[in-house]
């Protein structure tokens, strides 16, 4: 066997990243005496040397070769950390990492260079956060676990296998669609709750809105409506994030639709930047006030995930979307209008997509503007009804001021 260009260059990089992880135990055993560590620097270099040869040896050699030099060095590493765990100085963690150390050098020499380089870059902020992250558990309860538990649940797990069609009557149902709702809305309210808890209500609140409002100001205005009912004092900062994230609607809308056919942002821009500005000059002002007003010590609510409200708000987009399909199945494509006006009850960019590649291929560009600021009106006012059913009086400082640009902005697209 001999050694070529490449193959040196990946020992040296297996090497590299014994060193690296070497490099951390070190400095974290550096005040000890010398020869008191069970393992150091050279020791993890030399394990993921060991790990690229044992690589090496068994392409060539025998293909097992790889497996019992993995066996023999557990089995070796065991008994040293057996026979000084009574000297206090072994750790189960520096076991587990000379072993994943072993393998990236091995992985190496397979031909998994990135992977392994990752993977090893991660195991050393891993061994440095020891104590950062034993501090974070310790902020952390029991509610907030499962909050977290249930959240993977609904996200990792149901979200995987749901179905991604059409479906129902009208195949007016996508599962996937109505879940992948069901979970950005618990996570919102997931954020939302440790953004208060550690950030403190006015930073929180405006954080999660400006993190939502790109994501969907339709969720962060049923989760800020609904802490407005548990966390009555921070209903100003609440309407501002809600006023803040259905302000980045409109212009979305002029981007996509700008981006589609560029006909039509001189037409769009002065309706929908008129909405923006409605929208956001009252959220600058509620904004102040509730900096004035709102404590800095507001406790979030009193749970970190809303499922229940979740799933209700699934449950509402499900009859939603089949009244507005069978609608436009029952009455036909009575127009553009009536199309915009439904599709506007579930979400915008549908029908803005749809309107703005319309208008590439014949629709006029009035009628194309008309129908898009219908679809932001409907939603405006649907989100205005959300917020004064579900947060009541103190949230009507949000649901005013969107049935007022709603109003205004159509309008000024049905005149001009």
């Amino acid at each position: 066997m001999q050694f070529g260009d490449s193959q040196i260059v990946l020992l040296a990089v297996a090497l590299s990243l014994g060193l690296l992880i070497g490099i951390e135990r070190g400095f974290k055993y550096r005040d000890q005496k010398e020869g008191s560590r069970v393992a150091g620097l050279r020791t993890y270099a030399l394990i993921s040397l060991l790990g690229a040869v044992a690589a090496m040896l068994s392409e060539s050699v025998n293909v097992y070769l790889l497996g019992v030099f993995f066996i023999a060095l557990a089995l070796a590493l065991t008994a040293s950390y057996v026979v000084n765990s009574t000297r206090e100085r072994a750790s189960l963690t520096s076991l587990i990492a000379s072993l994943l150390t072993f393998s990236y050098g091995a992985m190496v020499m397979l031909g998994y260079v990135v992977e392994a380089s990752s993977l090893a870059v991660i195991t050393a902020l891993l061994l440095s956060l020891k104590g950062e992250l034993h501090r974070w558990l310790l902020l952390f309860e029991k509610k907030e676990l499962w909050a977290a538990l249930e959240l993977l649940v609904i996200s990792v797990v149901i979200l995987s296998v749901i179905p991604n069609e059409d479906m129902g009557p009208w195949d007016a149902l996508n599962p996937y669609e109505i879940w992948w709702m069901v979970v950005l809305i618990a996570s919102i309210s997931f954020v939302s709750y440790f953004a208060m808890k550690f950030a403190g209500a006015r930073k929180g609140i405006m954080a999660t809105a400006l993190f939502a409002g790109f994501a969907s100001s339709t969720a962060l205005t049923l989760q800020f409506s609904r802490m407005a009912k548990q966390v009555p004092a921070a209903s100003p900062l609440l309407a501002a994030g809600v006023l803040f994230a259905c302000g980045t609607m409109y212009p979305r809308v002029l981007l996509v639709a700008g981006v589609i056919n560029p006909d039509l942002i001189t037409p769009l821009a002065i309706p929908v930047l008129i909405m923006a500005l409605l929208t956001y000059l009252p959220a600058l002002w509620f904004w102040y006030q509730g900096n004035q007003s709102v404590p800095e010590d507001v406790a979030p609510p009193a749970s970190p995930l809303s499922l229940w409200s979740a799933l209700g708000f699934g449950a509402l987009l499900t009859v939603i979307l089949l009244l507005s399909s069978g609608l436009k199945a029952t009455l036909g494509d009575a127009g553009v209008l009536l199309l915009a006006a439904a599709s506007g009850v579930a979400d915008v960019d549908p029908i803005n997509l749809s309107l703005s590649g319309m208008s590439r291929e014949g629709l006029a560009l009035n009628t194309a503007v008309l129908g898009i600021v219908i679809a932001a009106t409907v939603n405006g006012l649907l989100k205005a009804g959300m917020t004064a059913a579900i947060g009541g009086r103190a949230m009507l400082r949000a649901s005013l001021p969107l049935v007022f640009t709603s109003v205004v902005g159509l309008g000024i697209a049905w005149f001009v």
